[in-house]
């Protein structure tokens, strides 16, 4: 079967580009080959016969193997890590506690902020008013009781003339009272509305209080929570937090820039840089640590998986689903087998200043030259994935060699009755030793695979 491999350097389009070289294992069935000559003359003309033949057309990609996720926990604040309860290389399960950190200052905030909230809780309960309305009642059934009791009194009087003017005096106090009543109704209802406006303003004013000593408390009691590490996700445990390279956060690499080696970005957990290179980040029992550095980072190798770059010329034919085979710099010999996952909408800009496409694939088992398992791979090995992108089984092929490009398309020189014929054809799948011939060239047809820029049209070959 033929196979083509395609590099990754900007090449003219593909009706005029030269057509890929690097040859993979091919198995090619092609009729007897011979040289020709044309007219009386010797050339160095080669004849071969189309004929069909399986031809397979391979992308190659340069790539990185990758872990599932990878989780780094640090310190949430200041303080001595008096727990270690993993050791490096480990196999954790999700929610495990893995170490805990002793803080003085996390534990004295927690305990003043909850001195804080108890205080915003007490306060601004309002302004008490008393029952104004209640008394003012009672007021005024005492003052009735008292005129009636004045009126039954001067009632008895037994002279006209002073029982007259003594009830005349009672109904005239009455009357004044009531106007003084309704003056003090008055009163009451204006204090009791400003009243009312106080303690509203009280009443926001504490609930702003009380919702900030209680953000506070809950912020504090987390920390204090979180000084008890607890595994995020399942994997194998190293010390410290995921090299870099350069000190970047890894959070900031979420949004954009260079991935550190071996973390596919769209399952990695947030986290922060390690030390420079060159220092050992890990933090025994009883080391200091501060708010922020990383403690241990724990990366999930139950699916690896590959990140490959695939050049803008050859994503388009590019899938999920495809298969591939996979090569590693640190295996020689051994043949990994893989599967597109997905295949990324925007592109990668390389080092050359060409453009690419992160194409995610599932990496599986590998075996070695006898047949025997392949090591398994680590996060961050370099990796070449080739990448069956188009196949044909029974297909018209013609050597390589023989398809040019003449006035805009690809054209054969087909030998017939002794004569060149240049015909017109429609390529299909391109391996390096074999081409798919979708139309122009019928299986049997002799056709000219070497001195093609010798031959004219009609020319005689034989």
């Amino acid at each position: 079967m033929g196979q083509v491999r395609r590099t990754h350097s900007p090449r003219p389009p593909r009706a005029t580009r030269p057509r890929l070289l690097t040859t993979l294992i091919a198995v090619t069935v092609l009729t007897a080959t011979t040289a020709a000559s044309c007219g009386d003359e010797r050339s160095n003309l080669t004849l071969a016969s189309a004929a069909r033949n399986a031809v397979a057309e391979v992308v190659d990609a340069p790539a990185t193997v990758t872990a599932r996720a990878a989780a780094t926990l640090t310190a949430p604040a200041d303080g001595t890590l008096t727990s270690l309860r993993v050791q490096p290389g480990q196999r954790v399960k999700r929610a495990q506690v893995l170490a805990v950190v002793d803080s003085p200052s996390a534990q004295q905030r927690l305990r003043q902020a909850k001195e804080a909230l108890a205080a915003a809780k007490r306060a601004g309960r309002g302004v008490g008013t008393g029952d104004l309305t209640g008394s003012r009642r009672g007021t005024d059934k005492a003052a009735d009781e008292a005129f009636d009791a004045a009126r039954d009194a001067a009632n008895k009087i037994a002279d006209p003339q002073l029982r007259d003017a003594l009830l005349a005096q009672v109904t005239s106090g009455q009357k004044q009272y009531a106007a003084a009543a309704r003056s003090a109704d008055q009163a009451v209802r204006s204090v009791q509305r400003g009243i009312a406006g106080l303690n509203s303003a009280v009443s926001a004013l504490s609930s702003a209080q009380r919702l900030q000593a209680q953000q506070a408390y809950d912020l504090a009691k987390a920390t204090v929570d979180a000084l008890t590490l607890r595994a995020p996700i399942g994997g194998v445990v190293q010390p410290g937090g995921t090299p870099t390279g350069g000190g970047t956060d890894l959070g900031a690499l979420l949004g954009g820039g260079e991935l550190p080696a071996g973390i596919d970005s769209s399952a990695l957990s947030p986290s922060r840089a390690g030390p420079p290179s060159g220092v050992d980040d890990a933090i025994g029992v009883g080391g200091r640590v501060t708010a922020g550095a990383p403690v241990l980072t724990i990366v999930d190798t139950s699916a690896l998986g590959l990140a490959a770059e695939v050049d803008e010329t050859d994503v388009l034919l590019v899938r999920p689903g495809l298969t591939a085979t996979v090569e590693l710099d640190a295996v020689t010999g051994a043949t990994y087998e893989a599967t597109v996952r997905s295949v990324d909408v925007l592109p990668t800009s390389s080092a050359r200043g060409g453009v690419s496409y992160r194409v995610r694939l599932g990496l599986g088992a590998g075996k070695l030259r006898e047949g025997e398992p392949a090591p398994t791979p680590r996060p961050g090995m370099n990796a070449i994935v080739h990448l069956r992108v188009r196949e044909a089984a029974d297909a018209v092929t013609v050597p390589a060699s023989a398809v040019f490009s003449a006035d805009g398309r690809d054209a054969i020189w087909v030998v017939r009755d002794g004569k060149a014929d240049r015909a017109a054809v429609t390529v299909g799948v391109q391996g390096p030793d074999l081409v798919q011939i979708i139309d122009g060239v019928q299986a049997g047809d002799r056709v000219v695979v070497r001195g093609a820029d010798q031959v004219t049209d009609g020319q005689e070959v034989r």
